[in-house]
Parts: structure tokens; C-alpha cells; sequence
């Protein structure tokens, strides 16, 4: 997926439609000419709808629409006739999508099924006709409700990729190489921090036809829970992945201790990231040779692991069939 069509938060101002005025209107016809009140209800306002949709992967055709508005319910009338509905507006997400409110930052609700519909901004209800407001002692109200307000509030949707397995480790780790390699993804690759600045996605193909997706997240750095480098921007792209595929590269100075920071930066920001099933691939390997590989497995963490090369093409089949054995731990 190329980065130019990659949109994962879009920030928009909503208003929902002001719900229409009940009517005052009184029955009148030649055997009846002083009626009571027939006045109908007005019309709820237009909401404001996120739906969720398979087919979409990005938010790239809501990165213009700053500006969403939804119509007006109609005013009651004669005959307790309620008025029409303001048309909804209907946004179609990714599903993975979230919304927040601008304001507090809190999470409204998730988009998670195909078709699954979640009101964003509710519009106004409608006001009531006179004909509610009669009684023994008031038979001809000669008033009704207008229409509620609709209403207007700052929204910010953000995406969640969906993916197999999502690739974790500092910038320069290999993440961007592995995925170019293993799949048809075309990620700027170079080498200086943060080359990826969106997040990638990537179909690898497997044995006899089969296939899984991998996500390439941009670099995490010390304190990215916090916000600092990229920080949660990228970070809850990992909270959907079913593994994590953590790249610490064989030069790095202390293997153990960088995948020990990496996992305590998912821990700090989402303890239930622990809870994912991991794997450890040391990268650029063809760099050691068997002596090195054996003193460095003595002080690998206690998690499935694998040595790599991209460039060589060491250990790629390997780290495939850990993959999918622990994307189909039944044998599927």
C-alpha cells in the first residue's frame, strides 16, 4: 500500500440536522368548523453515521471533508402528520476505524463489522405538535415545540489496520526490508531513523496458495508511550495484529535488552499487548557466523526466535512456518 494513499486520522467538524417544529394547526372542515388541534410532530434532524465497510483499507476519501453536515427534519403538519426525517449522512470507514471527540480524546465506540452502523453525531428531535398539549381544561393549545437544535462538535476518526501479524522494532531494525522482500509491499527503505512514516501493508504468500497479512509499523522508540519519536500515532496500529513480530537486529549492542524496552513500550500503552503471541527475529544475520549465533541464542529472551537476513534471504521460509503455526495453531 503505497504511503501517498494511506490515511489513518482525519479531523472534521460535524453538525447534525435541528429537528423540525411541531405544527399548531387546528381541524376544520364545513360539519366541523372549530375543531381541536391536529397539529403534527416535526421531523428528527439528520444524523451523523459511520458505517463500517470490508472493502475500504484507508480513510483517504475523508482526508478533505472538513465539513459535515446533515439536513433539517421537516415541520409537522395537518392531520397529525409528523415530518419527514432529515437525511442521514453516511460515512464509510475501514473496518478497525475509531472515533473520539476532540475535546476529552475519549473513545466513543470502534467499527469492527462489515456494515455495522454507530451514530457519530445524533440530530435534533422533533417538536411536538399542539395536539400533545391539550387537555380537559386547555382544549385548543394554540402552541407547539419547535424543533431540538442539531449539534456541532469537532470529531477525529482514526484507523486501526487489521492485519496477521504486525512487525515491532526500533527504526533501522529491518522492518521496511523484511516486508519489501516477503511481499509485494513497496516501502521507502533507506537508512536513517523513521523512514516510515505510515504504516505499510503486506500480502506474504505462503505454502500451496495460502497467504497472511503483515504490517509494517513505523519505528517505535524509548518513550513512545508518551508520545515521544512517532509515538501513539503508530502504536495502536499494533493493538489489532494476532502476533507481533519484534525485529532487533543482530548488530545491536544488546539484543536482550532491546526487545526488553520494545515490549514494556506496548505494556505501558496497552497491558493486553503482552498477551499477544510474539516472535523474535534477529535481522541482518548474515553478518554472524555459527559461533555467534550460538553465544547470542545463550541470552535471548525466553520467546520463539529466529536469525533473518532480507537481504540474503537466510531464515525467511523459517520465520513463515513460525508464522503460520501460530496463526492456525490447529493445523489449518
Amino acid at each position: 500500500m503505497g504511503n501517498s494513499n494511506f490515511v489513518d486520522y482525519v479531523k472534521m467538524f460535524c453538525r447534525s440536522g435541528r429537528g423540525g417544529a411541531g405544527s399548531t394547526h387546528f381541524h376544520r372542515s364545513r360539519s366541523n368548523p372549530k375543531g381541536g388541534p391536529d397539529g403534527g410532530d416535526g421531523g428528527r434532524g439528520g444524523h451523523i453515521i459511520v458505517r463500517g465497510n470490508k472493502q475500504l483499507w484507508t480513510l483517504l476519501h475523508l482526508k478533505y471533508t472538513k465539513h459535515v453536515k446533515a439536513e433539517r427534519g421537516g415541520d409537522g403538519s395537518r392531520q397529525l402528520s409528523t415530518g419527514a426525517y432529515g437525511k442521514d449522512v453516511i460515512l464509510e470507514v475501514p473496518l478497525g476505524t475509531v472515533a473520539r471527540d476532540v475535546d476529552s480524546g475519549e473513545m466513543e465506540f470502534e467499527i469492527t463489522l462489515d456494515g455495522q452502523e454507530k451514530i457519530l453525531v445524533a440530530g435534533g428531535r422533533g417538536g411536538l405538535g399542539n395536539d400533545h398539549f391539550k387537555s380537559s381544561t386547555n382544549q385548543a393549545p394554540k402552541y407547539a415545540q419547535p424543533g431540538e437544535d442539531g449539534q456541532e462538535v469537532w470529531k477525529i476518526l482514526e484507523l486501526k489496520l487489521l492485519a496477521d501479524v504486525g512487525l515491532v522494532g526500533f527504526p533501522n531494525a529491518g522492518k521496511s526490508t523484511l516486508l519489501s522482500v516477503v511481499s509485494a509491499a513497496k516501502p521507502e527503505i533507506a537508512d536513517y531513523p523513521f523512514t516510515t512514516l505510515k504504516p505499510n501493508l503486506g500480502i506474504v504468500g505462503y505454502r500451496d496458495y495460502k497467504s497472511f497479512i503483515m504490517a509494517d509499523i513505523p519505528g517505535i522508540i524509548e518513550g513512545a508511550h508518551e508520545g515521544k519519536g512517532l509515538g501513539l500515532r503508530f502504536l495502536r496500529h499494533i493493538e489489532r495484529n494476532s502476533i507481533l513480530l519484534f525485529l532487533v537486529p543482530a548488530d545491536s549492542n544488546d539484543i536482550r535488552n532491546e526487545y526488553r524496552i520494545l515490549l514494556n513500550e506496548l505494556k505501558q500503552y496497552n497491558p493486553e499487548l503482552i498477551d499477544k503471541s510474539k516472535i523474535l527475529a534477529i535481522s541482518k544475520s548474515d553478518l554472524l557466523d555459527q559461533e555467534l549465533i550460538r553465544e547470542i541464542e545463550n541470552d535471548l529472551p525466553a520467546v520463539p526466535h529466529v536469525f533473518i537476513s532480507s537481504v540474503a534471504q537466510i531464515g525467511l521460509q523459517k520465520l513463515k512456518d513460525m508464522i503460520w503455526r501460530e496463526l492456525n495453531p490447529d493445523g489449518i
